[in-house]
């Protein structure tokens, strides 16, 4: 009933999204009727900071230099420390027109903005030709933060990304047992230590390849401490898949 109930407030707030008047989240413009994806003109969606050419295989990092070891490309930093694993993908950089539509997203209740992002990390595994997961798994939100936000932006996607792959999405494969600082509001050097134990995985990941998805990459510390507690828990690898990277 939950889920009923959550699906037909989705469908009336995308319903009067269309009917009302409605602003561009990225430009403030006036959104057209036609030419729009989710709350986001056309204009603006194009422009979208994509990224092209290589990235770091362990962070996503859009890579300039020499390919390392064994012909896999990393950057400095990943070089000499590594997230453990497979690789990290991500579609965009966290600027610009992108961190505003993904602000919009992530805070302020613009869920419909999953499903076009949904299409791009899809593209982005199928044109890595390595879907061959047993289970699609969000970065999870303590419980204090899901009351009062609402919502895990994360789940959002892995949910609808999911679908696309045809996988499952098994949020409950992992949980954020401790609240810590947010991770945005601290300096490089701090991040790993404010997520190092704060998520616990089920042992059903034993034997298990993992797809991770979230919305945004900065350090990697929130995916490294994922990864290594899936990991911890028995998974047989963890790939992880987002949409913007920060730099």
């Amino acid at each position: 009933m939950c889920a009923v109930l959550q699906t037909l407030s989705q469908i009336g707030r995308e319903t009067a999204r269309i009917v009302l008047h409605a602003s561009c989240v990225a430009c403030g413009r006036e959104l057209p009727w036609r030419e729009r994806t989710a709350s986001c003109c056309g204009d603006c969606w194009r422009s979208l900071p994509l990224i092209a050419g290589a990235k770091c295989e362990s962070c996503a990092q859009p890579f300039v230099g020499d390919v390392g070891v064994a012909g896999v490309a990393r950057c400095i930093d990943c070089m000499s420390d590594p997230l453990p694993v497979g690789w990290v993908d991500a579609w965009g950089h966290y600027r610009g027109t992108l961190e505003r539509v993904l602000h919009a997203f992530k805070f302020q209740r613009h869920d419909w903005f999953a499903e076009p992002f949904a299409d791009a990390l899809r593209d982005l595994v199928a044109a890595r030709g390595d879907a061959a997961f047993d289970a699609v798994v969000p970065v999870p939100m303590s419980r204090a933060k899901l009351r009062r936000r609402g919502y895990n932006q994360a789940e959002l996607l892995a949910r609808a990304l999911a679908r696309r792959l045809r996988l499952r999405c098994d949020p409950a494969l992992l949980a954020k047992r401790l609240e810590r600082e947010t991770q945005s509001t601290l300096a490089k050097a701090a991040r790993a230590a404010n997520v190092r134990g704060a998520f616990a995985a089920s042992a059903r990941n034993h034997a298990k390849s993992i797809l991770l998805v979230d919305d945004v990459c900065t350090t990697g510390e929130t995916l490294r401490a994922c990864a290594a507690a899936l990991l911890g828990a028995g998974a047989a690898r963890v790939c992880a898949v987002v949409v913007a990277k920060a730099t």
